[in-house]
């Protein structure tokens, strides 16, 4: 693990200590503590440095999206809310210091048909020999999860073969980003399509010996780049490969493996309306499901009602005027 360096390296260190003591994540804190770092060392900076000033400088001179420096600003404050505590510094430099305007963000929706097609692309490029046969399978299997059940990328692929419960189609994740535990029902149909894939991995591969559901080889489960790298081929070969693109304070997404998670929600709160119920009505459940730390995360997705009002959407977009 790399160590902290500079003046505050003790004061970092014991912060990161005392945040995982209260149970948080420190993965992100670790990551604005570092970067802070950087700029102390490269400043040279002092204690008699630690201005709002400094802290300024410091926010004009990241080359990030406003949505990150942000978070990275918000982390540093709280920093010195704790150092304010323990009597190391009498004032929190961060505290008047504004949040920079964050940019609006358009993901890209798969439509039901287009989800379709996706898995049918990825279906056609599974090879037919025995070697590559199970590890294709395997691919489809995890994007299968991503667009049917909402899942991260990694949750798929961290999954165990006893966290597939045949007896009531049900898959049990274990701690997910905001490190819960959840246990969600799966449809039918993948359930017999998990099924399905364990036995062709017992019959080709004879001893199966591991332990995730999911493999890439006898020995090894798979990495989240090959997935991407087989859903990034399927996005071509149905015509949808698009790049990421800014218009004013808008940046509307290009088609990720992510983009199948935000798909599964817009899609899912769409065919509730069509049912003549009501979506607000449905967000705890959905969040409980998506394994969302609180449904406000969720609410987002009613923003966007399908993939062709984002597709209206980012047409109006574009035929605006924008002035930097």
């Amino acid at each position: 693990m790399n160590r902290f360096e500079s003046f505050l390296a003790q004061q970092f260190e014991d912060y990161m200590t005392y945040r995982h003591q209260l149970g948080y994540d420190t993965d992100n804190l670790r990551w604005a503590l570092k970067t802070v770092e950087r700029y102390l060392v490269s400043q040279n900076a002092g204690p008699n440095d630690l201005t709002p000033a400094f802290f300024l400088s410091l926010q004009a001179d990241l080359h990030m999206q406003n949505k990150s420096i942000n978070r990275l600003l918000c982390c540093t404050r709280k920093l010195f809310e704790y150092l304010v505590r323990i009597e190391y510094c009498r004032d929190n430099p961060l505290r008047d210091i504004p949040w920079l305007p964050e940019e609006h963000f358009i993901p890209f929706i798969f439509s039901p048909p287009q989800i379709d097609e996706l898995l049918a692309a990825v279906c056609h490029r599974l090879r037919k020999n025995s070697k590559d046969f199970v590890q294709d399978l395997g691919s489809y299997l995890a994007i299968l999860l991503l667009t049917r059940c909402g899942m991260r990328i990694s949750e798929p692929l961290r999954l165990l073969r006893h966290q597939f419960r045949t007896d009531d189609n049900t898959l049990y994740i274990e701690k997910t980003k905001f490190k819960k535990d959840r246990l969600i029902p799966i449809p039918k149909a993948v359930a017999a399509e998990i099924t399905n894939y364990l036995a062709v991995r017992r019959t080709l591969w004879c001893a199966d010996t591991n332990a995730y559901l999911l493999a890439l080889s006898k020995e090894k489960p798979f990495y989240d780049e090959f997935i991407r790298w087989r859903f990034h081929q399927a996005v071509g070969d149905i015509g949808l490969k698009c790049r990421r693109k800014t218009i004013g304070n808008t940046n509307i997404g290009a088609p990720t493996p992510h983009c199948l998670r935000h798909s599964f929600a817009v899609n899912t709160l769409k065919r509730i309306k069509a049912q003549g119920k009501s979506p607000q009505h449905a967000l705890p459940v959905l969040a409980a499901y998506l394994g969302h730390s609180e449904y406000k995360h969720t609410a987002k997705y009613l923003k966007l009602l399908d993939a062709e009002h984002r597709h209206h959407l980012v047409n109006f977009i574009s035929t605006q005027r924008h002035t930097p």
